[in-house]
């Protein structure tokens, strides 16, 4: 194998795994343990790795934590911003919903507007509409798209999920990214979120983006959204005091505080 077409796909293996081992590239690879070592050196010398025990991590961005993890981090921010994202609904609406440690709030939120029509692939996001007695009193149609499992999200993706998306029209799209900027726009890290996000965004009515004041100003690897696709923002009181929060009102239609 040519040193080239080594190098592209240790660059494609990161892009998606983020880190990888010494043996997954041997394997991967099919080249011995010095080969794999000269590659990762001039790889490193490049500036598009960096060497760790036992393997290779991507330089950028950091993917987000399990959803686990995030749903006990800014836990009234978010309550926050899910009370104001509802207070922008109305009963009988078509909304789809991404996945999210923010949107799973949404969910919690939903109980005062009964009868809404809910698209999502979040397995959290359906399963707190639909789990208890009283959920299923306020009838809502609760539609789980189909599609890959994606482990850490614990949402569907993939090209079945989209093409099973792109079947609805939705009223409002209510979607939490891994940033936001004035200068780029909403992104997520993962490709998989970021083609949701961005099928949800093109057949939705109205595009809201829900993110805490630690996203404000951020640019993840995956840009799924302009500022001019986004109708509007709603963060925490936290987000005011954030360097791209004044740019950001500038640019999007309608941003608010929570």
């Amino acid at each position: 194998m040519l040193e080239e077409t080594r190098l592209h796909r240790i660059r494609a293996l990161l892009s998606t795994l983020n880190r990888i081992s010494t043996e997954q590239l041997i394997q991967h690879l099919n080249v011995s343990r010095e080969t794999v070592r000269r590659d990762i050196v001039k790889l490193e010398n490049l500036g598009e790795l960096r060497r760790v025990h036992g393997g290779v991590v991507a330089l950028g961005a950091e993917p987000e934590p399990p959803l686990s993890v995030r749903a006990t981090v800014r836990g009234k921010e978010k309550q926050a911003i899910a009370r104001t994202a509802v207070q922008q609904l109305r009963a009988g609406q078509t909304i789809f919903i991404d996945a999210g440690s923010t949107t799973s709030v949404v969910a919690d939120e939903l109980v005062s507007m009964p009868g809404m029509t809910i698209i999502t692939n979040s397995l959290s996001v359906a399963s707190r509409l639909t789990e208890s007695e009283y959920a299923r009193s306020l009838s809502h149609e609760v539609i789980l798209l189909g599609g890959e499992m994606g482990p850490v999200t614990q949402a569907t993706c993939g090209v079945m999920t989209i093409r099973e998306l792109q079947r609805f029209r939705a009223d409002v799209a209510l979607l939490s990214p891994v940033g936001i900027s004035s200068q780029s726009g909403a992104s997520s890290f993962t490709h998989h979120e970021a083609a949701i996000a961005e099928a949800m965004i093109g057949n939705a009515n109205k595009r809201i983006i829900l993110a805490d004041h630690s996203k404000i100003g951020v640019t993840s690897r995956m840009v799924y959204a302009r500022i001019a696709d986004i109708d509007m923002i709603i963060s925490d009181e936290a987000a005011s005091s954030r360097d791209d929060w004044a740019a950001l009102q500038a640019c999007c239609e309608e941003v608010i505080a929570a």
